[in-house]
Parts: structure tokens; C-alpha cells; sequence
């Protein structure tokens, strides 16, 4: 279902993840292009009034040029934008303070209630689990501490909540780094409460898990897709297709929430 669909009283957002501005190679030879086709597509969710567009590796170096030609693209949606950081987005000591200066973006937790005339107002979580060495896939325990503060605080019982991140909070190829290490603390604390999705990048295709009443979702890339665990001889990184199919790897997806429904993963 997209956005412009949902009924009165539920909330709908498009989720873009993974446009790798400044990727060159045989796995898409112009990334622009392929976030652009997207950003068309899902302008007809832009009417609705609970949209947001979470996004992260919105970049594939941190270059300043990168981040520029990503604002430009993305400035062209009218509905509001969520940017979070990737890895790629943090490369180097000039990677956080670049995306922060393109999309505003500082610290590693924050959250944000629902919208005015939602039924039910929707708790956000966005949490930031990306960086470089042992800062990658990790939470660490001042975020930990800071979600488990953010929930007593604002989050009741029965509110909905979404939880937005990078890396998938559960294991899916640890062997690969897709995993968040200290994942299962942060679930543990979310288990409480009223969590409607988890949603995650990172891996360019689409894997869901159910956790308990917690779904866990990943989106595929508007970049390129990359190879999938468990398949011999794949690896995590891009993966080139046979011509003519790219768009068929690629998309956005766009998500339902106050109900359990999940809209198709999109063109």
C-alpha cells in the first residue's frame, strides 16, 4: 500500500535506503539515475500527511560533491525526509560532520511522536548503529541507556512504535557484518512496548523476521544489489546483474503502520 492510499486514522511512509552517491561500477553505472527514477515514483505518496522518507548510505564515500548531488536529488520530495547515516556516510574524521551538515543529522539516538491527526500518535526511533572499527554494527551502552530513558519517558504501553536504523538489529549473516552486536539488548528493551516495525538497510534486499509482536524488515537499495548469505560463493558486496534487470533488484518500500501490513516492496 502506498502512502496516498492509507486510510484516515493510519500511517504510511516510503522507505529509501542505500542510493551509494558516487558508486562507479558494473553494478550500476549511474546511481543518480536509479534515485531518481525512485524519488518519481514515490512522489505520489507525498500528499499524505504522516510521510517520511528514512534513508541511509545515502553516499558511498562521504565526498563533499557526494553529499551535494544527494541533497539536490532528495530536496526534490515533498514530503519530509529522514536521513540517517550509513557507513559509507561516516567515512574518515569529515564523514559525520559532511552528513550532518547535509541533512542536519547529530548524535547517535533520537526520537520524534507521531503526527497531528494520526488516531494514535506513532513513537520514532532512530537509532544509529554505523561507524568505522568497533563503532560498527554497535548501539554502544550511552544509546542503550538513552533508548531505554526515551521509551519510559514518552513511549506508553499502547502507543505504536517504529524503530528506523542502518544495520539490522537482528543477526542476519553475522559472518558478514550484517548483524548489530548489542541487537538484542535493544530489543530486549523494546519488547515491552507496542513496537509495530524495525526497519533496516544495509544489506540491499528485502529479509523480514519476526521477533515476538516486533517485525523486522529490511529494504532493498536504490544503488545495486549485493549477494545473498548463505548462497556459495556470494559476497556482501555489490553484485553486478545481467543486463537489462537492474531495475528488477532495486526499489523502495513502502510501509503501512497502525495495522500489520506491509505494502510491497515498490518501483
Amino acid at each position: 500500500m502506498h502512502a496516498a492510499d492509507a486510510a484516515p486514522g493510519q500511517f504510511s511512509f516510503v522507505q529509501i535506503s542505500d542510493s551509494h552517491i558516487g558508486y562507479a561500477g558494473p553494478a550500476n553505472a549511474d546511481v543518480h539515475a536509479t534515485l531518481e527514477q525512485d524519488g518519481r515514483h514515490d512522489q505520489r505518496a507525498a500528499g499524505s500527511a504522516g510521510v517520511r522518507h528514512p534513508h541511509r548510505d545515502v553516499t558511498h564515500l562521504s565526498k563533499v560533491t557526494e553529499f551535494d548531488d544527494a541533497r539536490a536529488i532528495l530536496s526534490r520530495l515533498r514530503a519530509p525526509l529522514l536521513a540517517l547515516p550509513g557507513e559509507h556516510d561516516v567515512i574518515g574524521a569529515q564523514g559525520p560532520p559532511r552528513f550532518a551538515a547535509a541533512f542536519g543529522r547529530r548524535g547517535r539516538g533520537r526520537a520524534a511522536a507521531g503526527r497531528r491527526g494520526i488516531k494514535a500518535a506513532i513513537h520514532f526511533v532512530a537509532l544509529i548503529n554505523v561507524g568505522e572499527g568497533e563503532t560498527m554494527g554497535v548501539l554502544g551502552p550511552e544509546q542503550l541507556a538513552w533508548l531505554e530513558k526515551d521509551l519510559a519517558a514518552r513511549a506508553r504501553p499502547d502507543t505504536p512504535i517504529v524503530v528506523f536504523g542502518h544495520v539490522p538489529l537482528f543477526a542476519v549473516a553475522p559472518e558478514w557484518g550484517w548483524t548489530t552486536m548489542d541487537g538484542t539488548k535493544a530489543i530486549a528493551l523494546l519488547r515491552p512496548f507496542l513496537v509495530r516495525d524495525v526497519l533496516n538497510g544495509h544489506i540491499h534486499q528485502i529479509v523480514e523476521h519476526q521477533d515476538g509482536t516486533i517485525r523486522f524488515a529490511t529494504a532493498r537499495a536504490t544503488a545495486f544489489s549485493a549477494g545473498r548469505a548463505g548462497t556459495p560463493g556470494a559476497k556482501p558486496g555489490p553484485l553486478a546483474v545481467a543486463p537489462g534487470s537492474l531495475l528488477g533488484v532495486l526499489g523502495y518500500r513502502t510501509v503501512e503502520s497502525l495495522r500489520r501490513h506491509h505494502g510491497k516492496t515498490s518501483r
